[in-house]
């Protein structure tokens, strides 16, 4: 017996509501307002079906940009500390308002900043113990920099993890 197979034809069935696009873009993981619509825009959703779907979800609390900033400060502190600065740029990078990214920035003060910096200066002082001071301390402060902790900043934790290196 001799079967034939064909190939199915794809039908072009409408891709549903734009909140059932949206819920499942949320499904992986948290977005701001901005992603959401863009990810409408290119599902080719239609601008106000786009506008009420996002105003709807901030409703339900489920895309908040406030809540999004915090999350992604407290999350990248403590996983890969970098600066004030180097965090306003990320959360900008993710079309977050400038109002609502310094007031998740307002945890990241002044000690907090400093304390980072020290946790970065430390890190890499161990990984490079093997090289000679000069070289050890450019590194250190090049990570730093890096990072987007200011000349001073990295100048005053490479000076506190020296000191706490010497007693």
């Amino acid at each position: 017996m001799i079967h034939s197979f064909k190939k199915k034809e794809k039908t072009q069935e409408k891709p549903g509501s734009p909140m059932d696009a949206a819920l499942k873009f949320l499904g992986y993981r948290a977005r701001t307002a901005r992603e959401v619509e863009r990810h409408l825009d290119e599902k080719q959703y239609g601008e106000v079906e786009v506008y009420e779907t996002v105003e709807r979800l901030k409703e339900l609390g489920l895309v908040d940009d406030k809540a999004y900033a915090e999350n992604f400060i407290r999350t990248r502190l403590a996983a890969k500390p970098v600066s004030r600065r180097r965090l306003y740029e990320q959360l900008y990078s993710h079309e977050i308002e400038r109002d609502t990214i310094e007031e998740a920035l307002a945890v990241v003060d002044d000690a907090c900043e400093a304390d980072s910096a020290q946790a970065v200066a430390a890190k890499y002082a161990r990984q490079f113990q093997s090289l000679p001071a000069d070289e050890r301390m450019r590194r250190i402060r090049q990570r730093l920099l890096t990072r987007g902790y200011g000349y001073e900043e990295a100048d005053a934790a490479i000076r506190q993890c020296l000191l706490g290196d010497e007693t």
